[in-house]
């Protein structure tokens, strides 16, 4: 049998291993290696693998490729996006635009992918075809700034080069709206610029011409208002508004309602009765006024004002409505003619006045300002004032000449002090501290010579007064009467003319004292009085206020004796009084040897001066000694001494021609007075034996 021959099994052998062989070999060759993005999956690694990127009995590549690329699958479905467009050949053939196999530095998507997809050029690609008309500021973009991976070598897992974007303005613009726009990015705005919006059907309800054509989107719009942008709804107009919902109008309330009266509208309506819609300001094109009208405003063109022309009063040069109708009243004369016052009614008591209140409306010459009305300024005309011509104290600062006008005449700010317009008899003595002098407080207005009830007063007016000894005297005493008056009509004379600049009571006294109470270290001021007065009184200078401190005005304080020493013991009174009219002798001195004599004949002076004061209290009788012989001799009395009568020491002894105690200078060895031969202590030893 030929299955049993050896060679046949042999055979059969010999070609299931070259079978086996071939199989092996086909499943470790590879096409090789993968893309990094692929090779980088781990369950598209190996042989086993492939059916998992090349199908596997019963799928394709292209149903393997859809599995992992899901939005790819998508733009199939719906024919969108670059993929959506290619033709259904290429859309079955992933491998075609995305080949493999070429190792992990090779990109799966190239410029000859694009290439494939009729997208000679990313960089120029027509976003159109995609659905998206791209123009304006994105042209410019590169794509990397909108497809922030389109120059990525490598995507990470869940990064999508292209796709991703939605077409939305807001998914790459910050909305200023907030989301509550109710029409699209695209009603108001292209790609070009979107600070500059546009309104394609602005028209059916104002067309955008003359002056609102320079007006924002916002000025009429305004966030937060009925009308904001956010509420405009498509396809739906908005609610009209008057030119008064968006413009102030200038005219008085009262006029409006009058011209609204005449045309028989509303007052927002009246507007278009005097101004076109379209305008570039409400001055400019057809803004014109019947004579009806303008008498509707409250100014009626009756006489003088029929004849003028209404540039004249209207005139273009003064700039804006304001300035050049200001809604004027009849009596306003100052709005056209100016005011010859430079404003000085503008304001104070006349504030509300007008011109006719003291003008004629007809001429304003002469004027019909009456005293009566000055009486409601700060210098009501009384007395001799209400004489006086109005030039005398309303000049113009710069008289007119034939060339130029006079200034004008100033009425405002004009001071009330005499002493402006009056020379100060009185030398500015009686102005305050700023230097102003109230004249009126002494004087009345229908003379210099006229005092106010109760007259002038010295203590009030000068701060000096009149009392005692000055009271009896005559006013001529200080203020000596000139026999010619000077320039200011005075011949009263001033006190400084006599006596100098005043300093107090010295300025007419001469001072007996010569300053003696003026020394450092006294006060200036006592109890309130000053000067002289610290101890005089004004009725006489031998009268005091209180008594004399002797002790705090001298230094030299009156105790014991010397209190009851009457002042002439130690001031001797003079016959005649001196030339400062005292009368009394300065003391000797404060010292004591300067009134007594000295009972020790000098034996403690030293350097000229005894001090008594050493052993003698002036508070007590003059034999009560304060002397301490431990303190103030150079012998100490022991407990031998201390007992000893200081007669025992001390004798009297002729010193010159007087006899005195001896008090020093004593010996104080113990020989001189007990000597050797009656020594004490050799008695005692002697009486031991």
């Amino acid at each position: 049998m030929r299955l049993r021959d050896p060679r046949v099994w042999v055979g059969t052998l010999s070609l299931l291993l070259v079978g086996w062989l071939a199989l092996a070999a086909i499943g470790r060759t590879s096409p090789g290696p993968l893309s990094s993005v692929h090779g980088a999956v781990a369950e598209l690694e190996g042989r086993h693998h492939c059916a998992q990127c090349h199908g596997g009995w019963f799928a394709s590549m292209k149903d393997a490729c859809l599995a992992c690329h899901e939005p790819i699958a998508t733009q199939f479905e719906r024919g969108s996006g670059l993929h959506g467009t290619l033709p259904a050949e290429q859309r079955s053939a992933c491998a075609s635009c995305h080949s493999e196999h070429h190792g992990a530095g090779f990109a799966i998507v190239n410029r000859a992918s694009f290439a494939l997809a009729a997208v000679p050029d990313p960089a120029a690609f027509d976003h159109a075809r995609i659905g998206w008309e791209m123009s304006g500021k994105h042209l410019e973009l590169s794509c990397a700034e909108c497809h922030v991976h389109a120059e990525k070598p490598v995507l990470a897992d869940g990064e999508q080069r292209y796709l991703g974007l939605a077409r939305d303005c807001a998914s790459c613009h910050e909305d200023p709206h907030d989301g509550r726009m109710q029409r699209a990015c695209a009603d108001c705005h292209d790609q070009s610029d979107f600070a500059a919006p546009r309104a394609l059907d602005h028209e059916r309800v104002l067309a955008l011409g003359g002056g609102h054509a320079a007006v924002t989107c916002r000025g009429c719009h305004a966030d937060g208002t009925a009308h904001a942008l956010e509420l405009l709804a498509p396809h739906r107009p908005p609610a009209a508004r008057s030119c008064a919902a968006c413009h102030d109008s200038p005219h008085r309330a009262a006029s409006l309602a009058a011209w609204a009266g005449l045309a028989r509208t509303q007052q927002a309506q009246t507007c278009v009765q005097c101004h076109d819609v379209a305008h570039e300001a409400f001055g400019a094109g057809r803004a014109t006024i019947a004579p009806e009208q303008h008498a509707a405003s409250g100014f009626a063109l009756g006489v003088p004002h029929d004849r003028v022309a209404c540039d004249a009063c209207h005139r273009g040069e003064l700039g804006g409505f304001a300035e050049r109708h200001l809604d004027r009243a009849p009596d306003d004369c100052r709005a056209c003619h100016g005011d010859p016052h430079d404003g000085a009614f503008a304001g104070g008591v006349f504030a509300t006045a007008t011109c006719v209140d003291c003008h004629a409306r007809t001429q304003f010459r002469p004027h019909g300002f009456t005293v009566e009305q000055h009486a409601r300024t700060r210098m009501p005309l009384e007395g001799r004032h209400a004489s006086a011509a109005c030039d005398a104290c309303h000049p113009s600062d710069t008289p007119g000449t034939s060339d130029t006008p006079a200034s004008p005449r100033r009425f405002a700010g004009l001071s009330t002090s005499c002493a402006d317009c009056h020379a100060d008899a009185h030398a500015a003595f009686f102005a305050d501290a700023d230097g102003r002098t109230d004249c009126a407080r002494c004087h009345a207005p229908h003379g210099f010579a006229a005092l106010h009830e109760p007259g002038f007063d010295h203590a009030r007016d000068v701060r000096f007064p009149i009392r005692g000894a000055h009271a009896v005297a005559g006013c001529e005493s200080c203020h000596p009467r000139a026999a010619e008056p000077d320039a200011q009509g005075r011949c009263f004379g001033r006190v400084a003319a006599q006596f100098g600049t005043f300093r107090g009571c010295v300025t007419c006294h001469v001072d007996p004292h010569d300053g003696g109470f003026d020394r450092p270290g006294l006060p200036a001021e006592l109890d309130g009085r000053r000067d002289c007065a610290r101890c005089h009184v004004e009725t006489s200078f031998r009268h005091f206020e209180t008594p004399f401190d002797h002790g705090r005005w001298t230094g030299f304080a009156l105790r014991s004796a010397h209190a009851r020493a009457r002042c002439s013991a130690c001031h001797a009174t003079r016959l005649e009084p001196d030339p400062r009219g005292r009368t009394w002798e300065p003391a000797r001195g404060t010292r004591c040897a300067d009134c007594h004599a000295d009972p020790h004949a000098g034996q403690f002076t030293t350097e000229g001066r005894t001090e008594c004061a050493r052993c003698h209290d002036d508070a007590g009788p003059f034999r009560a000694l304060i002397f301490d012989h431990d303190r103030d001799a150079r012998f100490a009395l022991g407990e031998q001494h201390r007992g000893v009568a200081c007669a025992k020491c001390h004798q009297p002894q002729r010193i010159g021609e007087h006899e005195v105690v001896r008090w020093r200078p004593l010996p104080t060895d113990c020989a001189a007075c007990h000597g050797k031969n009656d020594d004490p202590l050799r008695r005692a030893q002697r009486r031991s034996r």
